[in-house]
């Protein structure tokens, strides 16, 4: 079967389904999406890495990687191989000693896991005609979907300097508020291109 590659295209506030999120997979050579319905822990640990936010203490996904640098084992890539029930499943494929081997993941956490391995994700053709979606050539993503959390409005960051903000960035990643950080973070840099 011949496989798909896909890239993270993005993230938004699912409004479906109540503290869930949409991580849209785009195909790397086409115009399908293949959108995936995630928990926020799962969003934030997705989030965090493509933010590139440190966290004081490393998360599940970053011990993970570590745990896997330290015994040689490396994660060739990831496979969204099956969609049963509206539900999507992967499988890790991981060499050690030139030995492969394929492990059962979430979606979600492989997803997070291959963001950190710098590894490809793919997928089969029938997937992504049983649950992927056509997207115009000249569409654009909303903005929404660029960042892992809904802007409320008491997100407003215009009462602050950037001094300050930089500092409130600080902060909420020494108190794990990783979702509170992207959004000053984009604030920052908001700021900075003008």
């Amino acid at each position: 079967m011949d496989k798909i590659r896909l890239e993270i295209v993005g993230m938004s506030y699912s409004q479906s389904q109540s503290g869930a999120y949409a991580l849209i997979l785009g195909e790397v050579k086409g115009n399908r999406r293949l959108p995936i319905i995630i928990g926020s822990p799962e969003a934030q640990a997705i989030a965090v890495e493509l933010e590139k936010i440190k966290p004081s203490r490393p998360l599940t996904h970053d011990l993970l990687k570590s745990f896997a640098d330290t015994y040689h084992i490396q994660l060739k890539e990831v496979i969204i191989d099956q969609f049963k029930q509206g539900v999507f499943h992967a499988k890790l494929v991981c060499l050690q000693n030139s030995v492969e081997n394929l492990i059962d993941s979430r979606t979600s956490d492989a997803v997070a896991l291959a963001i950190r391995f710098k590894c490809p994700i793919y997928t089969y053709e029938k997937i992504m005609t049983e649950a992927g979606m056509l997207m115009d050539e000249n569409a654009t993503l909303p903005e929404t979907m660029t960042r892992p959390a809904e802007v409320a409005p008491d997100n407003s960051f215009d009462e602050f300097t950037l001094t300050e903000l930089e500092e409130m960035l600080q902060k909420s990643v020494e108190q794990e508020e990783y979702e509170k950080a992207s959004l000053i973070r984009d604030e920052i840099k908001k700021r900075k291109k003008h």
